[in-house]
């Protein structure tokens, strides 16, 4: 009885640190993801308004290749809102929301 109570905790103990491992196989896409998403708003901060639809929806940081989408829309406040979506070839995303001010017409 207790060699079968044994086995029983050790499979278990096997699944949950094969759970951990994917899990946290998954926190470098995440990563380079949150980066791409980063690097992406302070590029829309730097742009000029007319120019922010020229940016690339693919970039390459660290050999990998990173989808980014960029959402926009105007608040009640008359500030832009932006958000930001990175996602990885393998599936690790992430999203980030900033805040743009409306730029006079020239």
């Amino acid at each position: 009885m207790a060699v079968l109570v044994l086995s029983i905790g050790s499979i278990a103990a096997l699944r949950a640190a094969d759970q951990s491992r994917l899990a946290i196989g998954g926190a470098a896409d995440r990563l380079i993801a949150q980066i791409a998403a980063r690097n992406r708003a302070e590029e829309l901060r730097l742009v000029p308004p007319g120019e922010r639809a020229a940016l690339p929806g693919t970039v390459t940081i660290g050999g990998q290749a990173i989808d980014i989408d960029t959402t926009t829309k105007t608040t009640a406040a008359g500030l832009v809102e932006a958000t930001v979506t990175a996602r990885s070839a393998r599936g690790g995303g992430a999203i980030f929301v900033l805040y743009l001010p409306v730029e006079p017409p020239a």
